[in-house]
């Protein structure tokens, strides 16, 4: 995903998006802009996961072949 794409679903602009990107450690920026990045994230499949040992990541939320019912 572009950042333009990702920008435009977050509604926020791109100098935004790449602010938060530039910033040291955890996304910085007004509340609002970063939770509007990550509920774009997540709407477009993505899972934020948490710190378990091993840090924190973001994978895709459903697999590929959880898509497929089975009969």
């Amino acid at each position: 995903m572009s950042q333009a794409e990702l920008a435009s679903l977050a509604s926020i602009s791109v100098p935004t998006l790449k602010r938060m990107e530039a910033s040291e450690g955890l996304a910085s920026g007004m509340a609002n802009n970063v939770r509007a990045v990550v509920t774009a994230l997540e709407q477009a499949g993505l899972e934020f996961i948490p710190e378990n040992g091993g840090g924190a990541g973001i994978r895709f939320s459903r697999r590929a072949n959880d898509t497929h019912e089975e009969h």
